[in-house]
């Protein structure tokens, strides 16, 4: 028996278990608290420099969760472990797919739904200066105003649907690792 330090398996689990624990954490505690507690502009200045972060992990992490996948003993035979393992038939649903869906919703909210919602709640604050009005006080607005916060209430919203999305295929993994320790 090789000694479990050089196994992928502790590995794999403790990769999930970073991987899980920070999407919920961010997603349903860090992000809530900090909206509640801080005023909105330092909250703001805060989730632009956290979500890069978040979005980094959110992306790599499916990937060594791929990398460190440990071989599966069943008694009909051997799966493959590392990549061979993730793309091999029988993994497909439960491995390959959770993870490709994880990787491709934390890579669209790092790509494209955060730059492009960071980039509109600049030029709303731009557009504050020149309204003298904040973008979130009461109507009305100008119409720069109403189309930046509408395409900022988009933004935002398309990119929690992909973080749920994303979490949900986490979720989805661990009943597979679930099913493997029973």
């Amino acid at each position: 028996m090789p000694s479990i330090l050089v196994s992928a398996a502790p590995y794999h689990i403790i990769t999930y278990g970073v991987l899980l624990g920070t999407e919920v954490f961010q997603s349903f505690g860090a992000g809530i608290i900090q909206f509640k507690t801080l005023p909105r502009a330092q909250f703001s200045t805060l989730q632009q420099a956290t979500f890069p972060i978040y979005f980094s992990l959110q992306t790599a992490l499916p990937l060594l969760l791929a990398l460190t996948l440990p071989t599966e003993r069943t008694a009909i035979g051997t799966t493959p472990s590392s990549l061979p393992g993730v793309l091999h038939p029988s993994n497909r649903t439960p491995v390959l797919l959770p993870l490709t869906l994880n990787l491709l919703c934390a890579a669209t909210n790092l790509l494209y739904l955060g730059p492009q919602t960071t980039s509109v709640m600049r030029e709303r604050k731009h557009q504050e200066t020149r309204d003298g009005k904040k973008s979130y006080d009461a109507g009305p607005h100008s119409a720069e105003m109403e189309r930046l916060n509408r395409k900022f209430s988009w933004l935002h919203g398309a990119s929690t649907v992909v973080n749920l999305v994303g979490i949900a295929a986490t979720v989805w993994y661990g009943f597979y690792l679930g099913q493997r320790m029973m």
